[in-house]
């Protein structure tokens, strides 16, 4: 028994030596494997997001009386109607979005020059001694059309490089549409058939694992599923309460282009607690196409917006509907942006909402096999 404990070991050193020398190659083995399969993990993140939605169609009266003629196609119902609503506001946010930002770069092309130097009469107004200001500010008072007549001549000398650069953009992007496709493919397929995939693991589980560890392994993925799913709930019913906050203020403040900046400042919202600065920038550079004070304006209202929807709105919408504190919910965010930036922001609060609740839960139950009977 001792000999075969020593050749383990010395197997072991011996592996453990040669990934050392040739980790290279099993770093970029491990980096292919995962390209490979980032199409299917692209469909899995798809499918439980959209399952989401199937689950709550499904609820309805009609698909879930067995009685009801429906019954039988109650899951390509809920499938199409959990893609048409997704569909449905992808379109809205691209009719709301799209225009007014053409019209606000149209507006920047013709306006930016003389809204300049109103700016600079306001300030002279002021009886203010800024010259390294106003220096600058009348250098940005540049001849856009010329601008752009030499940036298109530019361009046009510069017709190879151009072309390379766009079959390799188009390349890049049609890589992007295709992993896209097939993602949604193997996610409409994951949906179609959840319940023959959900037993197939249970019988592969029960039948390589002990009883215990299975019942453990149960108990981990339900309570994670619980906080994922309350998480994407939490964080779409915040976003629309950002953006519908954002557009009556803008409103209210008769600030230019309210609809649109609130629905973008919405939709970035769903990135958690920063996202809405996101909206916010291409928002403000909107308004200072119209008025540079009005922008100015914007971004004191956004601020005070985003402080409120950072400490008061996000933790008592998200952090109440996943269990998790407030202060949590921050330091999540927090750090998961600067580990994994937009995905790691994502993914910090719901893997940081499972572990509090399964830590919670075995301290409480530790706590209560240990107290004297």
């Amino acid at each position: 028994m001792q000999d075969k404990k020593t050749w383990l070991y010395l197997v072991g050193a011996a592996l453990l030596l040669l990934a050392i020398k040739y980790s290279d190659a099993l770093l970029g083995g491990v980096r292919l494997f995962f390209s490979l399969l980032t199409p299917l993990l692209v469909g899995c993140g798809i499918a439980y997001v959209l399952n989401i939605l199937v689950s709550r169609i499904e609820s309805l009266p009609p698909l879930r009386n067995p009685a009801s003629r429906v019954y039988p196609f109650r899951r390509a119902l809920s499938i199409t109607g959990a893609l048409l609503v997704v569909a449905l506001v992808l379109v809205l946010l691209v009719l709301i979005i799209i225009p007014q930002l053409v019209d606000a770069f149209r507006v920047m092309l013709v306006g930016v020059p003389p809204a300049i130097n109103r700016f600079l009469n306001w300030l002279d107004t002021l009886d203010l001694s800024l010259p390294q200001l106003e220096s600058w500010l009348r250098s940005l008072n540049l001849n856009w059309p010329d601008l752009l007549q030499k940036a298109t001549t530019h361009l046009t000398s510069g017709v190879g490089n151009v072309f390379n650069l766009a079959v390799m953009l188009l390349g890049n992007l049609g890589g992007i549409v295709m992993q896209l496709v097939i993602g949604v493919i193997f996610a409409l397929y994951l949906l179609a058939g959840k319940e023959k995939l959900g037993r197939q693991f249970h019988a592969l589980a029960d039948t390589y694992l002990p009883a215990r560890v299975c019942d453990r392994l149960w108990y981990v993925l339900a309570t994670a599923h619980d906080a994922f799913t309350r998480f994407f709930v939490g964080q779409f019913t915040e976003a629309i309460i950002i953006g519908v906050l954002c557009t009556v203020g803008m409103w209210i403040c008769r600030l230019p282009y309210a609809t649109m900046i609130g629905t973008l400042v919405g939709a970035t919202a769903l990135l958690p607690v920063v996202g809405a600065y996101l909206g916010a920038a291409v928002g403000a550079f909107m308004i200072l196409t119209v008025n540079p004070l009005q922008a100015l304006g914007f971004l004191i209202f956004i601020a005070i917006l985003q402080q409120l929807e950072g400490n008061l709105i996000y933790p008592r919408v998200v952090g109440t509907s996943i269990g998790l504190p407030g202060i949590w919910v921050l330091t999540a965010v927090t750090l998961g942006g600067g580990i994994g930036g937009i995905a790691g922001m994502l993914l910090a609060v719901p893997v940081t909402a499972t572990l509090y609740r399964l830590v919670r839960s075995d301290v409480q139950r530790k706590r209560t096999t240990s107290l004297p009977s």
